[in-house]
C-alpha cells in the first residue's frame, strides 16, 4: 500500500533554504562564502576575528591605512596579514622564499596549516622568537606570525591556533592587485579606504598600533 507524502509546509520550506550550510571542513580559516561557523566575530572588513575576551586585539596601521591586525595574548602575540592572490596559484611558496632569504636561520617544519617557518630574527636591535604560518585560500592569503614564548612552545601556540582556526576572510569581489593588502577597517568604519596601499613586508611593525574596543 502507498502513501501519499505529506506536502511540506511554505514556512518549513522557507526556514530551510534559509538555514546556513554545515561546514565542509573541520576548521578554517575560512572563507567568507563557504560555510562557516555562524558565532561572534569582530568584523573589521576584509578580516573576521573571533570574539574572545582573553585575547587583546588591535590594528597596524601605516597612515591612514589599516594593513593588519595584532592580537596579544599572554606575553606572546599573533598578527595577522590578508593578502590578494593570484586566481590560478597560491603564495606562500614564494613568501616563504623571500622570508627565508632574510633570515638564513629559520627552519622549515611541519606543522597544523602545512610548511611553515620557525626560529630567531633579530629586528628593531632585538633578537626574539618567531614561527611563520601562511594559509593560502581563494584568491587570498593568510600570513601569521607569533612572537614571544608562544613561537616555541607549542603549548603557550595553541590558543593563537585555535584562534586562527576560526578567522574568516573576506576578499570581496573588486580586482586587486598581487600581494595588495586586503581591506581593514575598525568596526565603526564603513567608509571605503583609499588605494594607496603599502607593500608588503613580513618583518616591518606597523608603526601605530591602535586597540578595538
Amino acid at each position: 500500500m502507498f502513501r501519499r507524502r505529506r506536502r511540506e509546509q511554505p514556512e518549513q520550506a522557507a526556514a530551510d533554504a534559509a538555514a546556513p550550510a554545515e561546514p565542509t571542513r573541520e576548521s578554517g580559516p575560512w572563507d567568507s562564502d563557504e560555510p562557516h561557523p555562524d558565532h561572534d566575530r569582530i568584523d573589521l572588513g576584509g578580516l573576521r576575528l573571533p570574539h574572545n575576551p582573553d585575547f587583546d586585539v588591535r590594528l597596524a596601521s601605516v597612515g591612514d591605512q589599516h594593513i593588519g591586525v595584532v592580537v596579544i595574548h599572554g606575553d606572546s602575540t599573533l598578527q595577522l596579514q590578508g593578502l590578494a592572490a593570484p586566481k590560478s596559484m597560491g603564495l606562500w611558496d614564494e613568501v616563504k622564499t623571500k622570508i627565508t632569504q632574510q633570515v638564513p636561520a629559520l627552519e622549515e617544519r611541519e606543522g597544523p596549516f602545512g610548511a611553515e617557518l620557525r626560529g630567531e630574527i633579530t629586528a628593531d636591535g632585538q633578537t626574539r622568537q618567531a614561527r611563520y604560518l601562511g594559509i593560502d585560500g581563494p584568491r587570498w592569503f593568510l600570513l601569521a606570525v607569533v612572537h614571544g614564548p608562544a613561537a616555541a612552545d607549542e603549548a603557550a601556540a595553541e590558543p593563537f591556533l585555535d584562534f586562527l582556526r576560526d578567522v574568516v576572510v573576506v576578499r570581496g569581489t573588486e580586482p586587486m592587485a598581487r600581494e595588495e593588502p586586503i581591506v581593514l577597517r575598525r568596526p565603526n568604519e564603513h567608509g571605503a579606504q583609499s588605494d594607496d596601499r603599502p607593500g608588503f613586508n613580513p618583518f616591518r611593525r606597523g608603526p601605530e598600533i591602535s586597540e578595538i574596543r
